[in-house]
């Protein structure tokens, strides 16, 4: 009976090391899987704060996985891109065919595109400035020299508005030639048109709601996520009347006049899935968290629609509730 029992015991022992030591191959397998590496990513000043904040988010999920960014305006990420020298590249705007077309000349097939949220440009005026709105033909008379949206003269001068206050000379404030808000704007606000040679140009948009929110006779452009308490957004009045201020709603639309697209561009040869820290970075951008995320710091979120439809061509599978 002695030996019975010491056999038996001999018996659950082996069992236990072996259960011990499957569970253990299935640590170190689960522990071999897990994503790892640094993602470097160049471009937006729009996108940083959201940038930095998904980085964040990453580690907490991934700690293997590092995020380093680097903002220099979303003209720098098409050519790091190119090059191979940033793994992803946010920008605040569409490639332009000659950034496209010089991707694909180099690495023979095109750049992928992922929307990861809604934003737009707000037109700008200190908090306590009388105006409410403009339209885009006045938008255009006051920041461009061209006039190429209809309107008869230039405006400099507060007066030419009606105002009564202030008056003087309208103190123009916006992006830099490298910022994606700065050739949006330019698109869209000024049809295509040239600047005046007067715009104050800034690096970033807190700059340039720091200047007007110090000044009753400056205007400016800025992204919602940089709007503050010292400056007034203005509606923008379309061809058939309608004001449309920069909110939620018209922005997720595309209604309001001003309203973009934020990107992440990739390198991912056609028919390859996206490595493992690539994966794992637009899994959490393209989740609830993430989008969560984008509306916490003064962005748009993607609607359900949009989400799904790009998870689905990305392969990551249906988002978690």
């Amino acid at each position: 009976m002695i030996r019975l029992r010491r056999r038996h015991g001999g018996w659950a022992l082996i069992g236990a090391l072996a259960l011990a030591w499957l569970l253990s191959l299935q640590a170190v397998g689960a522990r071999a899987e897990e994503p790892v590496g640094t993602l470097g990513a160049l471009g937006s000043d729009t996108l940083a704060g959201l940038m930095l904040r998904w980085g964040e988010q990453l580690s907490d999920r991934h700690p293997g996985i590092r995020l380093q960014l680097q903002v220099s305006g979303s003209a720098s990420a098409p050519p790091a891109l190119t090059a191979g020298t940033t793994r992803l590249g946010p920008m605040s705007r569409p490639m332009t065919e000659a950034e496209r077309g010089a991707f694909v000349a180099r690495r023979g097939y095109p750049p992928l595109a992922v929307e990861v949220a809604r934003d737009a440009l707000a037109v700008v005026v200190h908090r306590h400035h009388p105006l409410e709105a403009l339209t885009l033909a006045q938008v255009d008379a006051i920041f461009s020299r061209t006039r190429r949206c209809g309107a008869e003269a230039a405006i400099t001068r507060w007066e030419q508005l009606g105002l009564e206050a202030p008056v003087g000379r309208i103190a123009l404030h916006g992006r830099n030639l490298a910022s994606g808000s700065y050739g949006l704007f330019r698109q869209r606000a000024l049809c295509v048109g040239e600047y005046r040679p007067r715009l104050n140009e800034h690096p970033g948009s807190a700059a340039v709601v720091a200047a007007v929110t110090e000044s009753r006779e400056a205007i400016g452009y800025a992204g919602l996520n940089h709007l503050t308490p010292g400056v007034k957004p203005l509606a923008l009045v379309d061809e058939q009347g309608r004001r449309q201020l920069p909110e939620v709603a018209p922005v997720r639309r595309g209604d309001y006049p001003l309203a973009r697209s934020l990107y992440l561009y990739l390198n991912l040869p056609p028919g390859e899935t996206l490595p493992g820290p690539e994966r794992a970075f637009l899994d959490l951008v393209l989740s609830a968290q993430g989008q969560a995320t984008v509306a916490e710091l003064g962005f748009v979120a993607l609607s359900e629609e949009m989400i799904a439809d790009q998870r689905r061509r990305l392969g990551l599978g249906a988002m978690a509730p």
